[in-house]
């Protein structure tokens, strides 16, 4: 029996697919769960007409996703983060600092979208990609520094301060 996929059915096919399955399981599975239409004239014709509307949809979205990604491939982040002795991070740079500095920049982002396959946990630079659309998949640089050793300095500065003020007294 022919149908046509009104969705992606994992193992058999995608959204739009015309396809030859047993007529059991079609009758059974496909059609009383609204995962596919029998493909008769009528329903191939309203299909195709469907398919041609969502592709004009689709190449206006993916013309405006193409902008966002063109500014996006031109930010550059810079973490300052706390580091310990053999410069370990305190913590992480995850998607949600990373979404929110973005957003501090005027890129609204979903954090899902950011494809960090785990927080970054090292100093360094790295490339981000986010995942606008499958086949919009710009990358921005984030650069992970240590803060600018003003806290080993603080550190000292209390117990030299101390050291001398026993002294004095």
């Amino acid at each position: 029996m022919k149908v046509i996929l009104k969705e992606n059915v994992d193992g058999l096919g995608y959204l739009g697919d015309l396809l030859t399955v047993a007529d059991g399981y079609a009758r059974n599975f496909l059609i009383p769960r609204k995962k596919a239409v029998l493909a008769n004239p009528r329903n191939l014709k309203t299909f195709e007409h469907l398919q041609r509307v969502a592709s004009q949809n689709t190449k206006k979205e993916l013309q405006g996703l193409d902008e966002l990604g063109k500014t996006i491939a031109k930010v550059a982040l810079t973490f300052e983060v706390q580091t310990g002795k053999d410069d370990k991070l305190f913590g992480s740079v995850t998607s949600k600092d990373v979404a929110e500095r973005l957003a501090a920049e005027g890129i609204e982002i979903d954090r899902r979208k950011i494809q960090l396959p785990q927080p970054i946990k090292d100093l360094g630079t790295f490339s981000v990609p986010v995942k606008l659309h499958r086949d919009v998949v710009p990358e921005f640089t984030v650069t992970v520094v240590k803060k600018g050793g003003e806290e080993p300095v603080v550190e000292a500065s209390p117990s030299d301060d101390e050291s001398e003020d026993v002294p004095a007294e």
